[in-house]
């Protein structure tokens, strides 16, 4: 099996996932409940040939969840830039959906881990994009997701057009009738004049899309590696003021990443806007604990 070619799998029990995508009398020996996420339920599988391979399920109905994780992580594997864990198969089981997967155990992180990683975001956003926008540059092939909220990926010419229909519009839309009145109105003029405060960047760029601490791991070399995925084509920028949300990464992982030169001047001023739209599908998923975040990045404009 290639190894970012994964079975679309609808079988009535994982023994017989397992025996489709790992040969023949392979079965399950053990299975252990371990931390996904909020979204899945997560395990890892030991099988009846000594490999330890990762699962996550959710309802039958998610599946397209786990298609689009799928695409994502094979999407990010291309570019050679930075490790995923490989995807092995996905579909229906047992009345569930199912993603079954590379596991990657725990790991020490090796010498110059921030350096590195820094270098290997800025090698994938610089990658070739035209593969996943078609005709146009900012987007991707097909939807997916952010969290678990819908993210539409419609193809755009320009990243100010993306950012502002396919993004804070789309949340806006969803969440306004949570907002008060001033927030509102505030977000409304904000994206009247957005091309006011966000320039075209010089390149697209391939980005992960929901890139906080939560979404790498330290791989078997030490090294970063990326995980759940809400991937499109945008600017480079929106993927680091997203790891800044929630407390930043290592001072190095910045210092290697800006040698890219993808980060312009002025993007202090304009990274609260990028994480509008994370605010904002937060208050769509989790609901109005999130409200006054919300109101700290609008009022800055």
């Amino acid at each position: 099996m290639n190894k970012h070619e994964p079975l679309i799998l609808h079988e009535k029990s994982l023994d017989d996932v397992t025996e489709k995508v790992y040969g023949a009398g392979v079965s399950v020996s053990a299975r252990r409940r371990v931390s996904g996420g909020d979204i899945n339920d997560a395990y890892l599988i030991s099988l009846s040939d000594g490999q330890k391979v990762f699962l996550k399920e959710n309802s039958a109905s998610n599946e397209d969840f786990f298609r689009a994780e799928t695409e994502g992580l094979d999407a990010i594997a291309q570019t050679g830039a930075i490790g995923v864990p490989c995807p092995h198969a996905y579909g229906t089981c047992g009345g569930k959906s199912f993603l079954l997967m590379e596991y990657i155990g725990s790991a020490r992180e090796a010498r110059g881990f921030w350096e590195d990683f820094g270098h290997a975001l800025s090698t994938l956003h610089m990658a070739d994009t035209k593969p996943y926008t078609g005709t146009g540059r900012y987007g991707f092939i097909h939807d997916n997701y952010i969290g678990a909220g819908p993210q539409d990926n419609s193809v755009k010419d320009t990243w100010v057009d993306f950012f502002r229909e396919c993004r804070i519009l789309k949340q806006f839309e969803r969440a306004k009738d949570m907002l008060p009145g001033e927030d509102a109105a505030s977000i409304e003029r904000l994206m009247s004049h957005l091309s006011d405060y966000i320039p075209e960047p010089d390149r697209p760029s391939l980005i992960h899309g929901d890139l906080w601490g939560g979404n790498f791991i330290t791989g078997p070399h030490g090294q970063a590696m990326l995980i759940d995925p809400a991937v499109y084509v945008g600017s480079a920028e929106a993927d680091i003021a997203m790891t800044q949300l929630f407390g930043g990464f290592a001072h190095a992982f910045y210092d290697s990443y800006k040698e890219s030169g993808l980060i312009k001047p002025g993007y202090s001023d304009r990274r609260d806007i990028y994480n509008l739209y994370h605010m904002l599908n937060h208050v769509n998923l989790f609901g109005p604990m999130y409200l006054g975040s919300v109101h700290n990045l609008v009022s800055r404009y």
